[in-house]
């Protein structure tokens, strides 16, 4: 009884307290900054997921680049070169958002100065400090105030999406998890805009810290709509479509009730983000989200882009861990703790899988609708875009998809991998491990190969 009553107090208490991360963002501007539209260096498009999984994730992606900066492409480039979008969920976030901050060249700087830091220097993790446990109640043991001086400070050292802007390439979507929705929260442009918000002036560590924000471990990061200040329309995909009973018909459901909501004063002022490997822990929902709203053949492919490319690689880095401990050796156990976080990495895992099998059939339905459209274009289009491109025909598209894991690698070396923890802090010997592994698979990828080779003899 009095373990209740203790709990019954920290809970109340944890009620009266303030917000941990009251929201940073703000409405939108008059004249709101945007990223420049520039149109493709080359005829050919590299695109990126990265998964979740700590640092371990973000040295494993930063191998995976490195790899592609060694595969040749169009004379005088490589495949790092035509990188020109990358979705990212948790660990991978810290190396897409330093990518998109400082490019190709400014990221050989990413081992020293990200990947080598303490990220837990200033973290609370014991549990026997009554302080921590009411901070538990209210949200999470952690929070901005914690997380704030390596993220914003050491990481990113204040630099904000307006930053990011300046390159127009890759674009970059840092994926978190909404609670209350059960949605991906991507921080694009038009995820802010249905939010009558600006991202230009929003911080990039706050939003790599909403796509890291475990729950329990780290309190929610909280964004503020602001209703009335904009003028907000429903997006294409959602007009018209409550009744469609067609494979997404529960998805625009979700996405229908979050966007009426945001169009309502009275739905609530805040979104609260979490991890964004609760929702797809290989940031390929996010796509998929996009393409329903937008529900045109080309989205998100700008519509420029997807008129004059000729061919996409999307590399799917998936750094995840494989199966929990030995469990099978004794009957006694699994702990509570252990068997906790099991059924965390559990849901995660199959959640990756089906996203993973869906998204290889809706790459090939993109392709599809992309030929119908450039086929569909008027003479005066076709004419234009064979005199930008001579030999340019409308058929002449297609998308290559592969996936790098541990699993290309050795099965010892799968086993090393997979048993270094997701952490923010590890030991240098483990992140040159995890960046070599990234570098080898990468080059050694057969889809990755034949597309270096295509590119090269102009195929």
């Amino acid at each position: 009884m009095r373990v209740l009553l203790f709990c019954i107090c920290l809970a109340l208490t944890a009620c009266a307290s303030a917000p941990m991360n009251p929201p940073r963002n703000k409405p939108a501007a008059t004249q709101t900054l945007q990223r420049e539209p520039k149109p493709l260096d080359a005829d050919t498009y590299v695109a990126l997921s990265f998964s979740g999984g700590g640092l371990r994730a973000a040295a494993f992606s930063y191998g995976v680049l490195e790899g592609l900066r060694g595969q040749a492409s169009a004379p005088g480039r490589n495949l790092l070169d035509e990188v020109s979008f990358i979705t990212s969920v948790s660990g991978g976030s810290l190396t897409a958002a330093y990518f998109g901050l400082h490019g190709a060249e400014g990221l050989r700087d990413f081992r020293d100065k990200v990947l080598l830091r303490d990220g837990e220097a200033g973290l609370r993790f014991s549990l026997l400090n009554p302080n921590n446990l009411r901070r538990l109640f209210a949200g999470g043991l952690n929070d901005r105030s914690d997380f704030n001086d390596w993220l914003e400070n050491d990481v990113f050292k204040g630099a904000t999406f307006a930053d990011m802007f300046k390159r127009p390439r890759p674009v970059v979507w840092i994926s978190a998890s909404n609670v209350q929705y059960r949605l991906a929260f991507p921080f694009h442009e038009r995820a802010f805009d249905a939010l009558c918000s600006d991202l230009a002036s929003y911080p990039v560590s706050e939003a790599v810290a909403a796509s890291m924000a475990v729950p329990l471990f780290f309190a929610p990061v909280v964004l503020e709509r602001f209703p009335g200040q904009c003028e907000l329309k429903t997006p294409p995909g959602l007009i018209g479509r409550r009744d469609d009973r067609d494979d997404q018909h529960r998805l625009r459901l979700a996405l229908g009730r979050l966007f009426r909501d945001n169009l309502d004063p009275k739905a609530g002022r805040f979104l609260k983000l979490v991890d964004g490997g609760l929702t797809d822990n290989l940031g390929l929902v996010a796509i998929l989200q996009s393409r329903v709203l937008l529900n045109t053949p080309y989205g998100p492919l700008p519509e420029n882009d997807a008129a004059t490319m000729r061919r996409m690689l999307f590399v799917v880095v998936d750094a995840g861990q494989g199966p929990s401990a030995d469990w099978a050796r004794e009957v006694a156990g699994p702990s509570g703790v252990d068997i906790a976080s099991g059924a965390v990495d559990t849901a995660i895992e199959s959640t990756m899988r089906m996203s993973y099998a869906s998204f290889l059939p809706m790459v090939r339905n993109w392709e599809r609708d992309l030929v119908t459209w450039r086929c569909s274009l008027s003479d005066e289009r076709k004419a234009a875009l064979r005199a930008l491109i001579p030999d340019w025909r409308c058929e002449d598209i297609k998308f290559s998809v592969t996936q790098i894991s541990f699993a290309d690698l050795s099965e010892a070396e799968e086993q090393a991998l997979n048993g270094i923890p997701t952490r923010l802090k590890l030991p240098p010997e483990q992140i040159d491990r995890l960046i070599a592994a990234g570098r080898e698979a990468a080059a050694a990828d057969a889809t990755v190969k034949r597309f270096s080779a295509a590119v090269q003899r102009g195929e």
